[in-house]
């Protein structure tokens, strides 16, 4: 997230009530979480592991829970809380705001678009020219729809992240991450009837040119599908991921997050993708692997019972 007005390192861990480490007029200018950032952006860490891969990252600023050497010329904000803290940042920079409306006086909507009854459209968002949207369809905060874009009946689009952090004391229990991204729909993309797709955490979440989505499928927070790509009934994609262009995904597949697809792979239904995978293979199988390997391992597998038999008679 882009904040609209730049804000001083000073400024920001005195909002926050914690300790600034480095030049208090440094200017942070955007808000992510660790696998979106730019230069210029604040993220987060509340985890030894993961202190190394927040230092290493293109963040300027890291609000972090132990005081540290600052490498690189990173700043600091030495936080008690860290998850929370950044969630006091997300939400006050971008906070829920409600919507008594069915379509928001603040949404803009192009030329020979048509909106069925009983859509809604949430605040700030924008959509193109000569779309559909089905009865029922939900577009929630700050999501952009292209042009020529068909949404079917009862899709979401924007709904919040699914992260949370356990908090494990007195009272165990979830604590949402505030979201704080949107969603964008390239030009004449179809979303399929019952669709899921969550807006990013802190980044956005992205559905290429030309891409097709079956009914029922769910797309994480943040995940960029590319250009051109099918992606069949009942696909879950988690979080994070990335696939290329004119990738097919067919139906029950399930992508596991912050994965890797490669251009115009395709993997065939049920299957489980658990690791990134080339581009221009097919897939099959839980966990996925090259489809003419899984088969050749099935082949076998269905000899075994008469291999044993031969064995038992020797």
């Amino acid at each position: 997230m882009k904040l609209k007005k730049p804000l001083s390192l000073g400024e920001a861990a005195g909002f926050l009530g914690a300790k600034p480490v480095g030049n208090p007029d440094m200017l942070i200018t955007g808000i992510n979480e660790i696998h979106k950032v730019v230069p210029g952006d604040i993220t987060f860490v509340d985890k030894e592991k993961y202190y190394d891969v927040a230092l290493r990252s293109k963040a300027s600023f890291v609000i972090i829970n132990k005081e540290i050497a600052s490498p690189n010329g990173k700043a600091f904000i030495v936080s008690k809380d860290p998850f929370r803290d950044f969630n006091k940042l997300t939400q006050h920079f971008m906070p829920f705001e409600p919507c008594s409306e069915r379509i928001s006086k603040s949404a803009t909507i192009g030329e020979n678009t048509i909106i069925q009854p009983g859509v809604f459209i949430g605040n700030h968002v924008k959509i193109g020219s000569n779309c559909i949207l089905h009865a029922n369809v939900s577009i929630c905060d700050h999501s952009i729809i292209g042009n020529n874009v068909i949404i079917q009946p009862n899709a979401v689009i924007g709904g919040d992240a699914f992260y949370f952090k356990f908090r494990n004391g007195m009272e165990n229990y979830y604590e949402k991450l505030h979201s704080c991204g949107k969603v964008i729909l390239e030009d004449d993309v179809e979303i399929g009837s019952g669709c899921t797709i969550d807006r990013g955490v802190s980044g956005d979440t992205i559905i290429g040119k030309g891409t097709k989505l079956d009914n029922l499928v769910m797309v994480g927070h943040g995940v960029v599908i590319g250009k051109n790509c099918l992606i069949s009934a009942q696909v879950g994609i988690a979080g994070k991921t990335i696939i290329e262009d004119e990738v097919i995904l067919w139906g029950q597949v399930g992508v596991s997050k912050a994965l890797h697809i490669g251009s115009k792979a395709i993997v065939l239904a049920q299957s489980g993708v658990s690791k990134s995978l080339e581009g221009g293979k097919i897939y099959f199988g839980s966990p996925a692997v090259v489809a003419r390997d899984k088969w050749k391992e099935m082949a076998i597998l269905r000899q075994l019972p008469d291999i044993w038999e031969k064995l038992k008679n020797l």
